[in-house]
């Protein structure tokens, strides 16, 4: 909602000159840029200067501009923890986000446990582990973990040892030779400690010992006519020779580096990273990111850096890039702080570090040309949708939308979905469920009132106890009924009472259940079906009815559904759902007599009087009736 009386010339004269973080909202009070300054007086000014050459995009993001806020902090350093955080919560429309989200597994040894054991693992926690990784493959992940337990025999169970020693049977790794038993007291610590060193030595990328180790003992076997045996130690010989082969040499520093390059087209960029660590390229992989036409290059890979290391588990010792930031100093000082110790940003100049970096760019090229028609297909399907909706409902512009259904079983248990669609794109972490507490019976159209009441009466509540923006105070561009007139009223009249001024559109279906247009307005719109605005109609329409219908099954599979008729004495599971089935609504119920309530299978004449005095009171005499 526009604030009329933010009046943005007089609010730059208050503004500070100390360092922080800025805040800009558009008419809708949507955060749409956040950015950081060493001087909040001097930054925030500079972009409603008419004489600075801002670009593109800025000098767009300006005309949407409202209000703005800021945070003062003591560093600038601070300042860029706080950006980092702030762009990570709300995506603003205009900082250049990163569009992957993804976590990298590490091999974890449990040093710390007196049996260690070898796991997999998704983050590096302070608990006192060797951790190696991050890995870029799952599954390179897990046959490597299965390799050393056929190497080193290491246990794999999660037993207290040796608090439990001998209290339970060996499994089957034991009997199959792939664990020492130390369950059972089979090995000593110091014995199977040594099994955990030749793990992490294995695992630092000494594999010389192993594989002649290996062959010695596949000659001996093959001499002693053990083939089988021969034929085992040439399987794990070959697969040690594949693991090692993977760990490619880049350097003998033995250092642990990101290599990071940009390769951009139009508003496409991609970003690929190569993982070195303990000197070997133990992967890559690359990041999507939308960007503002003719964006540096090295603007994208600030961007990147920010966003990708603030999430990260895992960050190395040195960073290297094509070239200069305009931040480095703070950038390392920040991802110092993050690792716990030094963190160097470089930019090779020659040599095989050059080649790298120069490697990284090339692969970069290669994936964005190679993903151009993707990309332009996935904005098509997304952001472009988005703005094929915009256009119909004759909205300047729709980032968030919310769409409700309600599900319940013959209306003995009502539950609501919200589920919510950023640019596109479903934003699972903003999805809510909701169980009906004050209506009974099949009352979508209550049911649905109380869903929005509860909704934007909890986000008007946080918006007063809170300023930052999350959550419930995230408030829709636009809201779709599963529904059309009646559910959209609804809407409309739970909005009016709560003062709130938010576009709400109905999904119409025709007599087979499918989509057929919009309603807004008081008039139903029609839809290209072959429309990439149709396909994210029904895809939000699907995905808020299975979001309905899967925690209704939860609260059944749960035993947790709970009826009006679990309060009646007598009356359990087994007649509880004959009066369902026999019985379309609880309305039904309450209107029967004692006699017809008899009749219903399982039902006897104590339990359907104990039905009627539940509904009508103990003053009425159920004798009358009878």
């Amino acid at each position: 909602m526009e604030n009329n009386n933010f009046d943005i010339q007089e609010e730059l004269k208050k503004l500070p000159g100390k360092p922080g973080v800025y805040i800009m909202h558009d008419e809708r009070d949507n955060i749409i840029y956040v950015g950081k300054a060493i001087s909040l007086k001097n930054r925030v000014r500079q972009y409603f200067q008419s004489s600075r050459n801002k670009g593109v995009k800025i000098e767009q993001m300006v005309t949407h501009i409202r209000r703005f806020e800021y945070i003062v902090t003591d560093s600038e350093l601070e300042a860029l923890v706080l950006e980092c955080n702030l762009i990570k919560e709300h995506r603003p429309k205009y900082n250049t986000m990163l569009m992957d989200d993804k976590a990298y597994p590490f091999i974890k040894v449990t040093v710390n446990e007196p049996y260690p054991r070898v796991m997999l693992a998704r983050k590096m926690l302070k608990d006192k582990a060797k951790y190696f990784g991050p890995y870029t493959s799952s599954q390179a992940v897990r046959d490597t973990i299965d390799l050393l337990h056929k190497l080193y025999h290491i246990r794999s169970c999660n037993r207290n040892l040796p608090k439990d020693t001998g209290k339970e049977r060996p499994c089957l790794n034991y009997h199959i030779k792939q664990c020492e038993g130390p369950c059972q007291g089979y090995i000593s610590q110091e014995e199977y400690g040594k099994a955990v060193q030749q793990v992490i030595r294995f695992l630092n990328g000494n594999f010389d010992g192993i594989l002649k180790e290996l062959e010695e003992k596949m000659n001996a076997a093959s001499e002693a006519l053990e083939f089988e045996k021969a034929i085992e130690f040439r399987e794990l010989l070959n697969s040690v020779k594949k693991v090692a082969q993977k760990q490619k040499i880049t350097d003998s520093s033995g250092e642990d580096r990101d290599v990071l390059a940009v390769a951009s087209e139009e508003e496409d960029a991609v970003v690929q990273v190569f993982f070195i660590r303990g000197g070997r390229l133990i992967g890559r992989d690359h990041f999507y990111l939308r960007i503002a036409k003719e964006e540096p290059h090295k603007a994208v890979l600030d961007s990147f850096i920010k966003q990708y290391y603030a999430g990260t588990p895992f960050i190395p010792s040195e960073l290297m890039l094509p070239e200069e930031l305009d931040d480095i100093e703070l950038l390392e000082e920040w991802l110092g702080t993050k690792r716990g110790g030094k963190v160097t940003i470089r930019v090779p100049k020659k040599g095989t570090k050059e080649k790298l970096v120069e490697l990284a760019a090339n692969n970069a090229k290669l994936v964005l040309s190679k993903d151009k028609e993707r990309l332009k297909r996935e904005e098509g399907r997304t952001i472009g949708a988005v703005k094929e909706i915009a256009k119909l409902l004759e909205l300047d512009d729709i980032n968030r939308m919310e769409a409700y259904d309600i599900s319940n079983t013959n209306g003995f248990e009502s539950v609501g979905s919200m589920v919510v669609y950023e640019r596109g794109k479903p934003k699972r972490n903003d999805y809510r469920k909701f169980k009906i507490k004050g209506i009974e019976g099949a009352d979508d159209y209550g049911s649905m009132r109380e869903v929005l009441t509860r909704r934007f009466t909890h986000g008007l509540k946080e918006r007063e106890e809170s300023k930052e923006l999350g959550g419930f105070t995230l408030f829709p561009d636009l809201i779709l009924m599963d529904g059309g007139k009646g559910q959209v009223n609804v809407a409309l009249e739970v909005l009016h009472e709560l003062h709130l001024n938010i576009p709400v559109c109905g999904m119409v279906k025709d007599d087979y259940h499918r989509t057929r247009g919009l309603y807004y307005h008081n008039e139903e719109i029609p839809i290209d079906k072959s429309s990439e605005a149709f396909r994210l109609i029904t895809r939000i329409q699907d995905e808020a009815h299975r979001f309905a219908i899967e925690y209704h099954r939860q609260l059944r599979a749960k035993g947790q559904v709970h009826s009006i008729l679990d309060d009646i004495d007598g009356i359990g599971p087994a007649r509880r759902k004959a009066l369902m089935r026999h019985y379309l609504s609880l309305d039904a119920i309450k209107a029967a007599t004692v006699e017809e309530l008899a009749d219903v299978p399982s039902m006897n004449e104590r339990s359907a009087q104990a039905v009627y005095r539940f509904f009508h009171g103990k003053e009425e005499s159920v004798e009358g009736n009878l």
